[in-house]
């Protein structure tokens, strides 16, 4: 490959347009060639507090900002939208989140240009008190949401510190009657895998009773001290629905496995386990990817794919696939023959729950996969191949950032596996 050399033209950093500004930026970062290098001239430029969070805590150190800022494309160029939070720990009788505050908002967005550092702040919530008494303080620095270009509009999303904290006090507040609430009764909890409690995660999917696949971050609930699955908490980003919120909770009476428990049963299972461990000691280290919750009409089909990397490489190879289905759990190199396991060649081995598990209460405003193997000694299921191709197409979809293919993959999986849980009623 050739070396292509560029030339700055962005419209971000300070111009060392006098000798005065040369001497004074050599101070303060306490290096004199900015004084005597021949290269810097008039035109020359200097940039500084280049990360995107130094940036913005230097311009406003006044908000709070969200600690997952993500990468977009606009027009061709790469832009950084960051989320931003007034906050109070003194709003009145208001129970205060674990870190103390009691108030806050999603007032802000933040756009950040990641060529020049160009950074601008829309206001997204015009009635909210502490962002109107900033933009009176600060004539101007709040822009108008609507003047944020329709492309980027299209790329926010629900932030997800706001979501933690709301979970978090969610997990309590769920409660309605007042004898369960102060007794604590019904706590909730959110689930720990492999000794980390479980972070909300962003995905696509279509809601019950929707229509179409959406954006959204989601995050499961277990009872206090126990590990079966109690609700999902669901917040949605696309369009008119921005902001809303669902709560899908399973009935007492019936016990659904949660995340962790199918962790632990993956961990405890007597051809599973000794395998992973075999690969550990041979010098290769085993990845466990993220668990894939897919809901199959009233039931739930776990899905995780398992990655091998070779001592000294860098790069995880994805080799196999961990299903799992009510009380059955399986592990193939490909997700066809997992589901050939589990379904068998003519669909599925028992009939799917037929009693109502999801009851929706709405709230106020990896690397290259394993070439397909042929199964030995039974006919694929030609169902269980078209789910396996959607999946591998969804897992490539994910690793390149494709959002919206990696969405329609999946919600075509799920329509397959339906399919499949219907051959045996």
């Amino acid at each position: 490959d050739d070396n292509v050399s560029t030339r700055y033209d962005g419209a971000g950093g300070v111009a060392l347009s006098s000798l005065v500004r040369q001497l004074l930026f050599a101070v303060h970062f306490r290096d004199y060639e900015i004084l005597v290098a021949s290269q810097l001239g008039d035109d020359s430029r200097i940039l500084y507090h280049r990360n995107i969070v130094d940036r913005v805590t230097t311009i406003a150190p006044f908000l709070e900002y969200d600690s997952d800022p993500y990468l977009v494309i606009s027009e061709g160029r790469l832009v950084w939208m960051l989320d931003a939070y007034t906050i109070s720990d003194r709003y009145p009788y208001s129970s205060p989140a674990p870190n103390g505050v009691n108030y806050i908002r999603n007032a802000v967005k933040i756009v950040i240009d990641a060529y020049d550092g160009t950074t601008t702040f829309y206001l997204a919530d015009a009635e909210e008190p502490i962002a109107r008494t900033l933009q009176a303080i600060f004539p101007g620095f709040l822009q108008p949401l609507d003047d944020m270009p329709d492309d980027l509009r299209a790329h926010i999303r629900y932030p997800e510190g706001l979501f933690s904290l709301q979970t978090a006090i969610y997990s309590t507040y769920h409660m309605t009657n007042p004898e369960v609430f102060y007794n604590r009764e019904d706590q909730w909890e959110v689930p720990v895998i492999d000794n980390e409690q479980m972070e909300p995660y962003y995905t696509i999917m279509r809601l019950p009773g929707e229509s179409r696949a959406e954006f959204i971050q989601m995050l499961p609930f277990t009872p206090r001290g126990k590990n079966n699955l109690a609700a999902w908490m669901v917040a949605r980003s696309d369009g008119d629905q921005y902001g809303k919120m669902l709560v899908f909770q399973f009935p007492k009476q019936k016990v659904i496995f949660g995340p962790s428990q199918i962790v632990a049963r993956v961990n405890q299972d007597q051809e599973i386990s000794p395998q992973i461990t075999l690969w550990n000691q041979q010098g290769s280290e085993v990845i466990q990817g993220t668990l894939l919750v897919i809901p199959i009409e009233e039931a739930l089909l776990y899905v995780r794919p398992l990655y091998l990397r070779a001592s000294g490489g860098r790069i995880p190879e994805l080799k196999f696939v961990i299903v799992a289905y009510q009380n059955q759990i399986v592990m193939e190199a490909t997700l066809d023959l997992a589901l050939n396991r589990l379904f068998g060649s003519g669909g599925s081995p028992g009939s799917l729950p037929t009693d109502a598990i999801l009851a929706a209460a709405e709230l106020p405003p990896a690397d290259a996969g394993a070439t397909p193997a042929a199964a030995t000694g039974t006919t694929a299921n030609p169902l269980v191949i078209e789910a396996s191709a959607h999946y591998r197409r969804a897992l490539s979809a994910q690793r390149q950032g494709n959002w919206a293919d990696y969405g329609d993959e999946i919600e075509q999986l799920g329509a397959v596996l339906e399919r499949l849980g219907e051959g045996q009623e």
